[in-house]
């Protein structure tokens, strides 16, 4: 499936709720992304979120703190790497494709990620991330 189909399977409702995993989150992150400014894209990623979660009867699903740090965390990757092709971002970067444990766990305490706060705004990260350890972007 193109990035486009995918964008056009997840506005228009299309996209089956059992085939739509973390990863596909990810590759939807990006697939916005390379469309629309950050915050367009952020916009319309958030949205669709929301609206996929009232769709399939879990409106308590979406976490606003968990949707925007994958999100500036796939941006700053795309950003790192400027121009590389979906299949490419998606080798370079396993690390994002992770759910649980995931890369956020680097980030904030999983008091913080399961707090009420963190599921209805962004918060900031709480917790150092060592600098001895790089990303795979380099």
């Amino acid at each position: 499936m193109t990035d486009g189909e995918l964008i056009a399977q997840f506005e228009s409702g299309e996209l089956p709720a059992e085939s739509f995993h973390h990863s596909d989150h990810v590759r939807l992150a990006f697939a916005y992304l390379t469309r629309f400014s950050p915050i367009e894209a952020l916009n319309h990623f958030v949205e669709g979120l929301k609206r996929f979660a009232v769709r399939i009867g879990k409106s308590g699903l979406y976490h606003e703190t968990i949707t925007y740090a994958y999100f500036f965390l796939i941006h700053e990757r795309m950003a790192r790497m400027q121009d590389l092709k979906w299949e490419e971002f998606e080798r370079r970067n396993a690390d994002l494709f992770d759910w649980k444990p995931g890369i956020l766990g680097r980030y904030y305490r999983d008091a913080t990620l399961k707090s009420g706060l963190a599921r209805r705004v962004f918060v900031f990260p709480d917790q150092c991330v060592s600098s001895d350890r790089e990303h795979p972007s380099g």
